[in-house]
């Protein structure tokens, strides 16, 4: 029996994408060709998974956060492609707030012949698996529970870590031992407030440890407020990273401060520990960092939950409620816990 062709689908951020990875290893191992189609928010991480042959980028409208008019001559373009493809099955990874049925609807214009996906919707003919999922499993889970629908399992030996292709060489020299402080995150309301960071690589450069600030290319005046003035124990690295780069400083950092956003991920997928002011806005146990040494900081809110992009309470309790002094002391035990096993 010949190899199916596979499409894999996760139109969201570079953060969500990362997370797939698992999922699209144990497809890769049993299809003849893996497509995956995302997002432009996650077209770097699609460039860094392993088991992916080919990386389709499609804007949707239904998933996008600042979304286009709907535009029939791209929508159509999109499954005349997908049909040029040749797929002939098809896994339509989503978040549990989002629908999985109008890519499915293109997927079968396209000719799509098996389609699964997580629906909580009424699917009618769009989905020949519909698969469902009980409690607050963590979106690594949820993606590989849809793909075993199909008969995807990983490989023997591997433990369903995050994982990326061979890192990037950083920009620039760096010290032998750096805490990375990545302040911005592509929701606001899971950032850490910029004077908080700030305060943060004042302290940690006070106590003698160097400190990498990082960011992506529209957060550099962020990353130069955080950083402060030049000095020996602080490096600016905002906007001067692509992703892969970005993997190449993380994966030689003892660890990382960030939020709930992309390089948490890309911090577990190099094995580095992150201390992680965690929103509450989404349920830790679905995107917390996975199978990395980690520490969750914020403060208990009776608003969690709330999928808020900015933050709607004045003074942004879950997250202003986290001291510097906090941060300080958990970068303090996952480093020297990291720099032990360097030793």
């Amino acid at each position: 029996m010949t190899a199916p062709r596979v499409l894999v689908a996760r139109l969201d951020n570079d953060g969500d994408v990362l997370l797939a990875g698992p999922a699209i290893r144990a497809v890769s191992a049993g299809a003849a060709h893996v497509t995956l189609l995302c997002g432009p928010r996650g077209s770097q991480a699609a460039k860094l998974l392993p088991g992916v042959d080919e990386t389709l980028v499609y804007r949707a409208e239904w998933i996008d956060p600042e979304p286009r008019a709907v535009d029939r001559d791209r929508t159509l373009a999109l499954v005349q492609r997908l049909a040029a493809g040749r797929v002939d099955e098809a896994l339509v990874l989503t978040s549990f707030h989002q629908s999985p049925l109008p890519l499915a609807l293109l997927l079968r214009l396209a000719g799509v012949q098996t389609i699964a996906a997580i629906s909580e919707d009424y699917p009618g003919s769009l989905l020949d698996v519909r698969h469902r999922v009980a409690g607050d499993l963590h979106e690594v889970q949820r993606a590989l529970s849809l793909v075993a629908t199909l008969g995807y399992r990983l490989q023997d030996g591997d433990e369903g870590a995050l994982e990326v292709r061979a890192v990037a060489r950083p920009p620039c020299s760096l010290p032998r031992e750096f805490v990375v402080v990545h302040p911005g995150a592509s929701v606001p309301a899971r950032a850490w407030a910029p004077e908080r960071n700030a305060a943060l690589v004042q302290a940690l450069a006070d106590a003698g440890r160097h400190v990498v600030v990082t960011g992506g290319p529209d957060e550099t005046e962020l990353c130069a407020r955080v950083a402060g003035p030049p000095r020996a124990e602080v490096f600016d690295l905002g906007g001067r990273t692509t992703l892969g780069e970005l993997a190449g400083v993380l994966a030689r950092a003892a660890c990382v401060v960030v939020g709930n956003t992309a390089p948490a991920h890309l911090a577990a997928a190099v094995g580095t520990p992150v201390v992680s002011l965690y929103a509450p806005t989404v349920p830790a146990g679905r995107w917390r960092p996975w199978r990395v040494a980690h520490e969750l900081l914020n403060v208990r809110v009776p608003c969690a939950g709330c999928r808020a992009r900015s933050c709607p309470v004045e003074g942004h309790p879950c997250l202003l409620g986290v001291s510097v002094g906090e941060v300080v002391a958990a970068v303090n035990r996952l480093a020297i816990r990291s720099e032990a096993l360097v030793a």
